[in-house]
């Protein structure tokens, strides 16, 4: 049945290597999981744990319901969940809404979900009528090739910078009426590798320096096993990796920092906190709240979350096909209108749940690497985040430093697309490089393939070649020029 349903003879792949693939996407991304509701609740300090239980089921639920749509709509191996930075955003959003109507936090966040909500219905309309199949299909081919290596390095910045952080609790802040801002966190790359000697490192970091030294040792060792495994033709390389990097970090935590790795497991209870959800964001929204904010910043709302969520699910789609030979010679995708609707489709469930726009994610290309092919990968991924509704307290164990093995290894991998770029051609070379340094100091996909457009347009003016660059082209750098200079 599964051979017939996502047609994996014709894709070249089996069930071992499609549930492989979907579970080392799985492992590289399942601390959303925990993260997401913790950005959109300031981790529990607003809304209490009854608004983080309603948004740790949601993230669950529409991730699950996103990726099933993949599944089933595309058969495509890319995976879904509330987009990093657009969560971060929404809670901005959502303070400024508190802060600008006197609602509580609980209340500006229900009136925020209407946003979502009919951003995932415009494009839900969007994906109906063509215009993001359009959209991807007028970004220029040399920018297209450039998007794969692009997040090549923004998944080697992630996974040796901010995947590898280390936070030092004994030097925790306070404002002046006694209330914690928070409390140092040091990273590999920027504090590890970027100090000028050992003995500083170990002097700035203080308590943390050990755990700090463990996480860099998880993270070379598993790249290193990866390599090895890959190297041998071994399909499972990735999992297999991340597994001997994670026993490595939990024999050291009980080992050397005399920690219990497991200790989350049990503290935390496996029943799906599911009436939380009914109380704080099922279908909660809050329309009477939202009329209240102003139609010129309900516009402006819609649309930056619209163009942020639209070009980093393009971004990530494109680039990682790209890296599982998913592209045509013309730089285009089959199904790639079902697996833009997909993520709309994610969006309009998390609304209703109650989660941030739910986007593609950046780290199915680990799965893709492993092998994964279909439509399958995504599935299995989606029935794991499901699965976590009753098990987040194991998916919660996982370091952060074995995920960056993975991360780390794929970024190189998908660096090597560079290749097929005419870097000789200036029109090419200066898009591709200002994404290929955007996109991991942005932090964006979306913000860097503006860029690129922007520069691709303007080189074209001055070269007077003009005529080469499409309608659309014009149009979209024109709305990115909008978005970064006027504050939309």
């Amino acid at each position: 049945m599964l051979q017939k349903v996502f047609k994996l003879e014709e894709n070249h792949t089996t069930v071992k290597t499609e549930i492989v693939a979907g579970l080392t996407t799985f492992m590289t991304m399942a601390y959303i999981i925990a993260l997401n509701p913790n950005l959109l609740t300031g981790f529990r300090a607003n809304g209490g744990n009854e608004l983080w239980n309603g948004v740790f089921m949601a993230t669950c639920i529409a991730s699950a319901v996103g990726m099933f749509t993949m599944a089933f709509l595309a058969n495509k191996p890319f995976a879904m969940a509330p987009g990093m930075g657009l969560n971060s955003f929404f809670a901005v959003v959502v303070a400024n809404i508190a802060g600008m109507t006197g609602m509580t936090y609980l209340g500006a966040y229900q009136t925020a979900l209407c946003i979502i909500l009919i951003e995932g219905i415009i494009f839900i309309a969007l994906s109906l009528l063509n215009v993001r199949e359009k959209i991807v299909e007028s970004i220029p081919l040399g920018i297209r090739q450039g998007i794969a290596p692009a997040i090549g390095l923004m998944l080697m910045n992630i996974g040796l910078g901010s995947n590898a952080g280390i936070q030092n609790f004994a030097q925790e802040y306070f404002d002046a009426e006694g209330n914690r801002l928070g409390n140092n966190c040091y990273y590999a790359m920027r504090d590890f590798f970027g100090s000028l000697t050992a003995g500083l490192a170990k002097e700035t970091m203080g308590e943390a320096y050990p755990a700090m030294v463990l996480s860099v040792v998880t993270m070379f060792v598993g790249l290193f096993v990866i390599i090895a495994l890959a190297h041998r033709g071994v399909k499972a390389a990735v999992i297999l990796g991340m597994l001997v990097s994670s026993v490595l970090h939990w024999a050291g935590q009980a080992l050397f920092l005399k920690v219990n790795p497991f200790e989350g497991v049990k503290a935390e209870g496996f029943l799906p906190p599911v009436q939380d959800m009914v109380n704080t964001t099922l279908f909660k929204f809050n329309f009477a709240g939202f009329v209240e904010i102003g139609g010129f910043t309900i516009i402006t709302l819609i649309v930056t979350f619209c163009i942020i969520d639209m070009f980093d699910t393009i971004g990530t789609l494109v680039g990682t096909a790209s890296r599982a030979g998913m592209l045509n010679k013309d730089g285009k995708m089959e199904n790639m209108k079902e697996a833009l609707m997909a993520d709309a489709v994610g969006t309009v469930v998390g609304s209703a749940t109650g989660t941030s726009t739910v986007t593609t994610f950046v780290e199915s290309a680990s799965g893709v690497e492993a092998g994964g092919r279909t439509g399958l990968t995504a599935f299995t991924t989606g029935v794991l985040f499901l699965a976590c509704m009753f098990l987040a307290p194991i998916a919660a164990i996982i370091p952060p430093a074995a995920t960056s093995s993975a991360l780390i290894y794929v970024g190189v991998l998908m660096i090597s697309g560079i290749k097929n770029i005419d870097m000789d051609d200036i029109s090419q070379s200066v898009p591709v490089t200002l994404m290929l340094i955007g996109m991991p100091v942005s932090g964006s996909i979306g913000h860097a393939i503006g860029l690129g457009l922007i520069s691709f347009t303007i080189i074209k003016i001055f070269t007077g070649k003009a005529k080469e660059v499409s309608v659309l082209t014009y149009v979209l750098s024109m709305i990115f020029l909008l978005k970064f200079f006027l504050a939309i």
